[in-house]
């Protein structure tokens, strides 16, 4: 099966997109420019420390080191703190239970703030948020 072609020349990848990453094919479904948050990096960073398996935890680290080495992150900014609220009163609105979402909530502030959409594998996470582009990633086979 085909993967679905870019829509977008920049997009910020989630962290359901980069768990997937390097099975992604070149010219497939995600942007042209791929970027990533810090936010983001931050929650991979907890997959190795947290699994049992030493040959799984050295997979998880070599795969964050080498995303760390392809990416220069966005940083959760000043810009960003302002379009945070904006982001946790969407969720709210939305019925959506804030508390659960606020990785997700700052990643959605990030791309709010650079002007840039998601993309991402889980686009419920992303949900009720107003104003956000969010485009749903197929997980590549």
């Amino acid at each position: 099966m085909n993967e679905p072609r870019a829509v977008h020349q920049r997009g910020i990848l989630d962290t359901s997109t980069l768990i997937h990453f390097n099975r992604f094919r070149e010219g497939g479904s995600l942007p042209v420019v791929s970027v990533v948050t810090t936010i983001t990096l931050a929650e991979l960073s907890v997959g190795p420390l947290v699994v049992k398996s030493d040959l799984e935890r050295a997979r998880r680290m070599a795969h964050l080191q080498q995303l760390e080495a392809s990416f220069d992150p966005l940083p959760f900014d000043v810009d960003a703190a302002r379009a945070f609220g904006s982001v946790a009163a969407s969720l709210r609105r939305a019925g959506r239970k804030f508390e659960s979402r606020q990785k997700d909530a700052m990643i959605a502030a990030i791309a709010l703030a650079n002007e840039l959409p998601v993309y991402t594998c889980n686009p419920r996470d992303f949900e009720g948020i107003d104003g956000l582009e969010v485009v749903s990633v197929p997980v590549p086979a």
